[in-house]
């Protein structure tokens, strides 16, 4: 029965978290486009504006010598 004390209280702090949080989502536009995101998969790449396109990398320059760094040491790739 004691333990009810200590989790009747811990259980209304979580629940007003949860209510505090979801309201922060809601005025910062989580919930705005929910459709948005399920129908980009039926879009050609060539549809999108510019500013929408995913970024393509350009391939890096073959070198004879292949070595990355990582910190401050060097390490050989085979």
């Amino acid at each position: 029965m004691d333990v009810i004390y200590g989790l009747i209280p811990m259980m209304l702090f979580f629940g007003f978290l949860v209510v505090v949080v979801f309201i922060w989502m809601a005025k910062t536009g989580h919930f705005d486009d929910l459709d948005g995101a399920a129908n980009r998969i039926f879009m050609d790449d060539d549809e999108y504006p510019e500013e929408l396109k995913p970024i393509e990398s350009t391939p890096a320059t073959p070198s004879d010598k292949k070595t990355e760094t990582l910190g401050s040491d060097p390490v050989k790739k085979t």
